[in-house]
């Protein structure tokens, strides 16, 4: 039954969306996952996709589901590009992991125009400028 389910609190473990400025023909924004833990979690997936507001006109893109594996203690990982023309969407990354027997997940939304250069801040565990969702 549902209530005998353990829903643990999801801590250590972030998202965020890097921009790399130092790209010559451009800009360059990736997804990355991170993990602040001082553990390996394993058997990482992540679901991402992108949908707009309810309506006539609702944009959505594709659901992508990826096997990361192994994510080794305080490191960081690039999960995806991501364009900048789905940066005024709702962009969802749904993170599963296990520590043990333990399941954890967690749902990161980056809310529409969330992804903005104004937003940036330096992320120490990416070497460079992004957004960070924790």
């Amino acid at each position: 039954m549902k209530k005998d389910i353990i829903f643990p609190v999801v801590e250590g473990i972030k998202v965020a969306v890097g921009c790399n400025e130092e790209v010559a023909a451009g800009e360059e924004w990736n997804v990355y996952i991170i993990n602040d833990l001082d553990i390996q979690v394993e058997n990482v997936i992540v679901v991402s996709r992108g949908y707009g507001e309810p309506g006539e006109d609702q944009q959505k893109t594709s659901v992508l589901r990826q096997l990361i594996g192994s994510l080794p203690a305080n490191t960081a990982i690039k999960v995806e590009p991501i364009d900048p023309a789905l940066f005024h969407l709702f962009n969802e990354y749904w993170v599963s992991y296990y520590i043990g027997s333990q399941i954890y997940d967690k749902k990161f939304i980056f809310v529409p125009d969330s992804i903005v250069k104004t937003n940036l801040r330096y992320v120490p565990q990416l070497s460079m400028k992004g957004v960070l969702h924790e």
